[in-house]
């Protein structure tokens, strides 16, 4: 069973209580559905512009977890027609964050959780072997 944590962006830390995130992960679907199994093993909140990211992920991989996912708010954002990437969310930095994530840790790092837009593919930071 692979242990995740979801990094969520302190813009939408007061208004949203990631029920979807949760839900998506118990059923393995959007972001998750990469995994048979997985398990919710920690979540933090990034300050901008990702200043104790690193330090955290660094936290959750002593703590055992296995693969790092970035909330789909922090880089689309909920529309009339759904979710978006156009105009983006919350975080004008998620790439940059994931990738220095994935080189300071090693751990995979996924750019999406609940809320997938429209014919969105997974971005994923991981070594191939």
């Amino acid at each position: 069973m692979t242990k995740v944590a979801i990094i969520r962006c302190e813009k939408n830390e007061n208004t949203c209580p990631m029920t979807a995130c949760f839900q998506c992960i118990t059923e393995h679907k959007e972001g998750f559905e990469r995994y048979s199994e997985c398990i919710l093993t920690g979540v933090f909140t990034c300050r901008c512009p990702g200043i104790n990211a690193i330090d955290l992920a660094k936290i959750l991989k002593s703590k055992g977890v296995e693969a790092i996912h970035f909330c789909t708010c922090a880089f689309a954002r909920k529309t009339e027609k759904g979710w978006r990437i156009q105009n983006g969310g919350f975080c004008g930095h998620a790439d940059t964050i994931l990738e220095d994530i994935h080189k300071e840790t090693e751990l995979p790092c996924v750019k999406g959780t609940a809320h997938l837009p429209k014919y969105y593919t997974l971005k994923v930071w991981e070594h191939v072997n």
